[in-house]
């Protein structure tokens, strides 16, 4: 079986934006193309990078940049399952995080898989108390 991974928002944005931390996810984004792994990602975490381009630049540009991402071999989710709702749902009444946040780590957990991101923030403290495992692309 593939190794799985899961793209926290910030994780996509690093990619997009070409900051600390894209060569990173564009690692393994390329192995996913090559099909040695397989990436994942919740569609309200693609919420959140819609909406932060389309306050920062404009609908067209988000739009644009959303056409982009979904040609990348990432298997989008766009339902929550009873599994990932419940997860979330404990994960979010157990720490300080967004609801974005607390699906993503969700969506980890019940894929068994690698959470790809940078926000040392929100994750550090859940890193040390839940079996969640972390890719940190910086």
């Amino acid at each position: 079986m593939n190794k799985s991974y899961v793209l926290d928002a910030c994780a996509l944005i690093a990619l997009l934006r070409n900051e600390s931390g894209a060569e990173e996810v564009a690692k393994v984004l390329s192995a996913a193309l090559d099909k040695k792994v397989t990436v994942h990602m919740n569609i309200i975490n693609l919420l959140e990078i819609y909406y932060d381009l389309y306050r920062i630049t404009s609908r067209a540009k988000a739009d644009e940049e959303l056409s982009v991402i979904k040609k990348l071999p990432i298997t989008l989710q766009s339902n929550i399952t009873n599994e990932i709702f419940t997860e979330a749902g404990r994960l979010k009444a157990s720490y300080k995080i967004s609801l974005a946040d607390s699906i993503a780590l969700a969506q980890a957990l019940t894929v068994n898989g690698e959470l790809l991101t940078a926000d040392h923030h929100e994750f550090d403290g859940i890193a040390q108390r839940e079996p969640v495992k972390f890719y940190w692309i910086r």
